[in-house]
């Protein structure tokens, strides 16, 4: 009885253990101890700098002297006397207009093609995907500006059917229109996401509209469209904001010439800090970028509720 009564006592405690560790690691603080390292992460890497430079943004601040605050006077000036500001945003909104909804279209069609029950499926998603794992990299854009070059590629090709064509990247009616298409040609990670959303579309829809007679464009824009709005709202948001920050493909292929046809804002930004060390400068001009996203993005957030249809609940709003 003893040794019973010992072994009863032993597992009643041990539960009583179990429970109180239970209790410690379902309290708050267990969970803010899981997230701590993007919580310090979050703090110092964002948070911080994020403070920082809207400080910087009123003062006159370069690397090699200590701030010194002169209130608004950066922004005045900017919108006042700086002509390459206007410049550089007019160029980057055009950028953003003609790049974002063509490379949407572009991964859609792609996507719908690779929606299809075809033979090698999976070996033409890879070689389709490949460039976007490259990403905008200094080597892509180097190759990208010999391809386009005065005697690159495409005019080596050209000139086999006796067309002599232009230096793409060193003219201003078509330097912009090389980077266009560079953006355009990294479609995958937008691909990838319309493809994911085709996959959740019900089949029956489409023997429904086939049964009735509907035509294979008009199944497009009766069904697939308004069952895809979410997703484009998604990609459509993420390709905007990408678009804006565009730095490197500028930076590297056509450094914002010829006269300043592809002078993106990101690039004006970064030789305002890193070039001319007017770092209180540039912080306005990173806080004024910033600006102009949200207002972009809340506008297609509002206009959202007027082509974007869920399933669920019809249009939102």
């Amino acid at each position: 009885m003893n040794q019973v009564e010992t072994s009863l006592n032993t597992g009643a405690r041990s539960q009583t253990q179990k429970k109180k560790i239970r209790k410690r690691w379902e309290s708050p603080i267990a969970g803010y101890l899981f997230i701590s390292p993007w919580l310090i992460g979050f703090l110092l890497l964002t948070l911080w700098p994020m403070i920082q430079s809207v400080y910087y943004s009123f003062t006159d601040y370069s690397l090699l002297e200590a701030p010194h605050w002169v209130g608004a006077a950066n922004y005045e000036k900017i919108f006042n006397e700086d002509k390459l500001f206007f410049k550089s945003l007019g160029v980057t909104l055009w950028f953003v207009a003609l790049s974002v909804p063509l490379k949407l279209a572009f991964a859609l069609l792609v996507a719908m093609f690779l929606n299809q029950k075809i033979k090698g499926l999976s070996i033409y998603r890879t070689a389709i995907y490949f460039p976007s794992l490259i990403g905008s990299s200094i080597a892509v854009a180097i190759l990208w500006g010999n391809i386009f070059g005065g005697d690159g590629l495409i005019n080596h090709i050209l000139s086999f059917i006796g067309v002599t064509g232009p230096n793409w990247i060193g003219s201003p009616k078509t330097a912009l229109g090389t980077l266009v298409l560079l953006v355009i040609w990294q479609f995958g990670s937008s691909m990838v996401i319309f493809l994911a959303g085709l996959k959740q579309i019900s089949a029956e829809l489409y023997e429904a509209a086939s049964v009735d007679g509907a035509s294979k464009v008009r199944q497009f824009f009766s069904i697939t469209l308004p069952m895809l709005s979410p997703v484009i709202l998604f990609n459509l948001v993420l390709q905007v904001i990408g678009s804006f920050q565009m730095f490197t493909q500028a930076f590297v292929i056509t450094k914002g010439g010829p006269v300043n046809s592809t002078y993106m804002f990101a690039l004006y930004l970064y030789e305002k800090a890193f070039a001319r060390m007017e770092m209180g400068y540039a912080s306005a001009l990173a806080w004024i970028l910033l600006i102009i996203i949200g207002i972009v993005t809340a506008i297609i957030f509002a206009s959202s509720r007027y082509w974007v249809f869920y399933a669920e609940g019809g249009r939102k709003g």
